[in-house]
């Protein structure tokens, strides 16, 4: 059989932020505060859309008080949800809870069971890692954790490359954006930011490698950069690795979760990953579902856990994919994206970011609330597509619209929706 040669092979992070603007002195991210500026017209830049714009003592969870993690799929809402699809919904993986109305919750899902490649949504795994290592040094002890987030100084080394995806680095005048290089240093929070908002996967590795430091540690982390140098030296590979699984892993079960089915394997560079070999990364909708749900109701790790998540999971700069949709301005956009995608030899075909021929992967997660600080609709999404040579970033943006215009149909009133997905090709789509 004739081997495939690949013109493109990409893991792709999303590129927008997050945080509430009004958090840069109770995290440190310095980041925060040019935005904020730039909000109140004091510095320039982009000015951010209403769902942006909660401070942080509105980006909360909401506990469902005592309704079970998942209702069963209601076949009417799911046949509504499917029809979205178009022709392309054996492309799709989808899962959707509409928490609206809370007292009855309503979901669907199709093809919910089927396991990818998550790309940069694995980050939910190692933020969800790491805040449960903290809570587990430090079980009564919040000010303690956010010591450790805040004032932990964190240096980029080797472990960064390879990375071209750019972090905001605020000097209190202006903004600068660029990649991470060795040297660069920054609080673990900060780290955190860079690796949920940014999505920059040198700074997941970094992240990564603090949490290897966290498990080895304990309550001595922070360390020096030279007992971290001679850990990483002297410590055998296989110990190191082993110590990564664990921590990567060791939560998942403890919080309800099936680590076959929602797992990070290791590091998200190609440096990290020779020098601490891992495992594979795998996800599917439901478990992520299940993940979210967790998150919501304040029981992922514990509740000041999944409300610090969620606050970094709070969109506050540039929406791009599926979160991007126009109808999604005045919502509070709580997101994480990833895409991967190949390609190979075609005639007449193009090999383009997000329209792979061999493979197309995109996959995201957002909790809705629309509109931001008094929202009518609340809702959760999950969804993975590998739909070959179309724009995924443009169709996941579509399908945002359709899904938040279905939501209003259901609850506000409205005309009928035509079946099908609908190109709205906004400029945000396309990083």
């Amino acid at each position: 059989m004739k081997r495939l040669t690949l013109l493109a092979f990409a893991l792709l992070p999303a590129l927008a932020l997050a945080y509430p603007l009004d958090g840069d002195q109770y995290t440190g991210i310095a980041r925060l505060e040019g935005y904020r500026l730039i909000l109140e017209g004091k510095a320039r830049g982009l000015v951010q859309p209403q769902g942006a714009r909660l401070p942080m003592a509105q980006v909360d969870i909401h506990p469902l008080d005592g309704i079970p993690p998942l209702p069963a799929p209601d076949p009417e809402f799911t046949r509504q949800v499917v029809e979205l699809l178009g022709g392309d919904a054996e492309r799709y993986e989808i899962a959707v809870l509409d928490l609206s109305d809370p007292a009855r919750p309503v979901y669907a899902e199709h093809r919910a069971d089927v396991e990818f490649n998550p790309g940069s949504v694995g980050k939910l795994v190692v933020v969800s890692a790491l805040f449960q290592r903290l809570a587990d040094l430090y079980p009564e002890d919040i000010a303690a954790r956010e010591r450790v987030l805040r004032e932990s100084r964190v240096v980029a080394d080797g472990f960064i490359v390879h990375d071209s995806h750019t972090v905001p680095f605020w000097d209190g005048k202006r903004f600068t954006h660029r990649p991470l290089r060795t040297g660069d240093a920054a609080s673990l929070w900060t780290f955190l930011d860079w690796m949920l908002s940014a999505s920059s996967n040198a700074a997941a590795s970094m992240v990564v490698r603090e949490l290897i430091l966290l498990q080895r540690f304990g309550r001595e982390y922070p360390v020096s950069e030279d007992r971290i140098d001679a850990f990483f030296r002297d410590t055998p590979t296989s110990e190191v690795s082993a110590l990564m699984l664990q921590a990567l892993g060791g939560w998942v079960e403890r919080n309800g979760l099936d680590p076959e089915r929602l797992r990070q394997g290791g590091f998200f560079t190609h440096t990290g990953k020779a020098r601490v070999p891992g495992t594979n990364s795998t996800a599917t909708p439901r478990e992520l579902m299940q993940w979210l749900v967790r998150l919501e109701d304040g029981k992922l790790v514990d509740r000041w856990s999944s409300r610090e998540i969620k606050r970094l999971l709070y969109m506050t700069q540039r929406r791009i994919r599926y979160a991007s949709s126009p109808a999604l301005r005045d919502a509070a956009v709580y997101f994480k994206s990833g895409s991967f995608f190949r390609c190979r030899p075609e005639p007449g075909f193009v090999c383009r970011k997000y329209k792979g021929n061999v493979e197309n992967l995109l996959n995201s997660i957002a909790i809705v609330e629309h509109p931001a600080g008094n929202p009518r609709l609340r809702y959760v999404v999950v969804v993975s597509s590998d739909v070959l040579r179309k724009n995924s970033a443009v169709a996941h943006q579509t399908l945002g619209t359709r899904l938040q215009r279905l939501l209003e149909h259901r609850h506000l009133g409205g005309a009928t929706l035509e079946h099908g997905l609908v190109e709205t090709h906004d400029e945000a789509a396309e990083p």
